[in-house]
């Protein structure tokens, strides 16, 4: 399983996912361009000293990445049809977060093979994207039994 950032424009959030996929063993592909430099340092300061344990790999565009990736590809959207917990995930899924300024163009979001959505109370817009990406790994991992070990 595979956490995947399409253009990412807050550094913060970036960074929190990072260590996110760092935590739990996922590696991260971030499709660029970036809204900011990857040696920020806001985004830095969210990843702390995780950064350099995540397996993270960069791509140049959607395409690139397109080429690059195997597996489904799983979106998360606020226009999705399925609810989360209601999907079943496999070991192999890319869980796809889109921008968080303005999420992911049409034909991204047509190349998905699956998109699914977090249930919200009505008038509620979205959650922050590093909330989501967590509360849907965690089922994702849940379902596959993919969560690293307990360590003592």
């Amino acid at each position: 399983m595979r956490l995947a950032l399409f253009e990412p424009d807050i550094p913060q959030n970036t960074g929190a996912l990072l260590r996110l996929g760092a935590c739990l063993g996922l590696a991260v592909d971030i499709i660029e361009p970036c809204g900011f430099l990857l040696d920020d340092k806001r985004l830095r300061r969210a990843g702390m000293d995780y950064l350099d344990r995540v397996d993270m790999t960069r791509h140049s565009s959607w395409d690139a990445y397109r080429r690059a990736a195997a597996g489904r590809l799983v979106l998360l959207t606020t226009k999705g049809g399925t609810r989360y917990t209601d999907f079943a995930f496999r070991p192999d899924d890319n869980i796809l977060l889109g921008r968080e300024s303005a999420g992911v163009p049409e034909a991204v979001h047509a190349a998905a093979d699956a998109r699914l959505r977090i249930p919200m109370q009505g008038g509620a817009r979205s959650i922050n994207v590093a909330l989501a990406a967590a509360m849907v790994l965690s089922e994702a991992l849940r379902q596959t039994d993919s969560f690293p070990p307990i360590r003592f």
